[in-house]
Parts: structure tokens; sequence; C-alpha cells
């Protein structure tokens, strides 16, 4: 295969150079489609995204106009260095989704939800309902609203900043580090905003409970609360979805720029 390869290379000077830009540019996909939000779900066949990295492959590597690979240069570190690359662009926007999930398990834990839990193929874990049910909602908005050309501007930008055949990684240029640094430590201050409407509600109907509690003690309170909590969480949500969804649809437009 080797000395195929080599007789190709012979023949057709400019298939090395193609044939080696190619392989780097599919290993930056494929870190990318690993982490970026919608393409790590696994509910996508693996066939699928690799199908998808290798059009894309395809279509991106002539325009990029590679050189010619350089010789003291591991091929094996060109591709690692490469895929750590679109894995950063993509965790980074998985980022957003995080705190949208961090919402969901607050409003389910004080629903009274917990016990309800289902497998999430996507991290192989076990998830509350409602967090699944707002990470999908913010996955369709997060489409909506253009994050899929943010993501694929900032891959194709990746290349202008860090090129094919580069040995050292600017996360200064990559990435915006104050916006990262926001996104990051902001996850649960942000899932905390999206669910604070459920979080009140509940809150005031467990200081009412209390004082039934007080005033009839031989109302069984604890019971009562099991019942009432689901029922009242689910009434607010309905009532606040338009609103959510004006709030998650801000919230990623404000990080819109930390590419």
């Amino acid at each position: 295969m080797d000395q195929l390869i080599a007789q190709i290379g012979v023949l057709f000077p400019e298939f090395d150079r193609w044939f080696s830009s190619g392989f780097i540019v599919f290993a930056r996909l494929l870190g990318f489609m690993r982490f970026a939000p919608v393409f790590n779900r696994k509910e996508i066949a693996g066939l699928v995204k690799l199908g998808l990295a290798f059009l894309m492959t395809i279509m991106l590597t002539p325009f990029l106009k590679p050189g010619i690979p350089p010789g003291d240069v591991s091929p094996l570190l060109l591709l690692l260095l490469n895929f750590a690359v679109g894995a950063i662009i993509g965790y980074i926007a998985q980022l957003l989704i995080l705190a949208i999930e961090a919402g969901g398990d607050m409003i389910n834990t004080q629903m009274g939800l917990s016990s309800a839990m289902v497998m999430d193929p996507t991290t192989n874990s076990q998830t509350s309902i409602l967090s699944r049910v707002i990470t999908l909602l913010g996955l369709l908005i997060f489409m909506e609203v253009g994050g899929f050309y943010w993501l694929f501007n900032a891959l194709i930008r990746s290349f202008e900043i860090f090129p094919l055949y580069a040995v050292s990684i600017p996360l200064e240029k990559i990435i915006n580090l104050d916006y990262l640094v926001t996104t990051t430590s902001n996850v649960l201050y942000v899932g905390l905003q999206i669910a604070s409407p459920v979080l009140l509600a509940t809150l005031g109907q467990d200081i009412i409970l209390g004082v039934i509690s007080k005033t009839a003690p031989q109302v069984n309170v604890f019971q009562l609360s099991f019942l009432f909590k689901p029922v009242f969480g689910a009434a607010i949500m309905i009532w606040i979805l338009p609103m959510l969804v004006n709030v998650i649809s801000e919230f990623f437009l404000s990080f819109s720029s930390i590419y």
C-alpha cells in the first residue's frame, strides 16, 4: 500500500499535498463534530457524521490552498493538534447548552421529579425528563438563531488563525477568553435565571403549605406537596414558556461573538 501511494505521488506530484492536507482537515472536523452541539448527539449515526465530515473535507480543502507538508514535523502531531482545535471550538459552544441543561435540572428537582430519570445516550448518564426537554428546546432555539452559522464561521476562521501545519495553538486568537471565562463561571448562574420562575413559585407554595401545617396539623401537608408541586410547576412552565424562549434566545445572542 505504501509503495502504491508512493508511485501515485510520483505520477501525480500534487497528490501528496492534497492527500496530507485532507487528512489534517478531516481530523479537525472530527474533533469539531465530537463536541459541537447537535453534531455530538448520539441520535445521529456515526456513519452519517463521518460522511458529513468527509464531504466537508472535500469542499474545504481546495479553498484552503494548502502548501507542502513540512518534513520536520510529525504527521501524528499535526493530526492531534488539529483534532484539539476542532474540539475546543465545539466544546465552547457546548458550554452554552450545558447552562440550559443546568436550569432544567434545577426545575426538575424543585418540582419533585428527581426520581423520573431517563438515559441520555449523548452523555451515557441518567438525566431528568425536564432537563432533557429543555435541552432539546435549547438546541432548537440554537439552530433557529443561527448557531450553525456561528459554528461553521468559527471553524473556517480557525484555519486562518491556526494553519494546517502549525505546531502551537494560539488560544487567545481562536476564542475570546473573556467570554470563555464568563460562560464557564456562569453556567449555574444562567441555569438559576432560567429556573427562577418555577423556583419562586414552588417556594411560595412551600410557605403556604407550611402555614397550613401550623394552622391545621391534621392535614397531611407532606403528601399534598407531592401532589401540588408537579402540577403547579407544570402550569408555571406552560405559562412562562414564551418568555423562556426569549430568555434562551437572548442568552445565545449575547454569546454569539465568543469566537
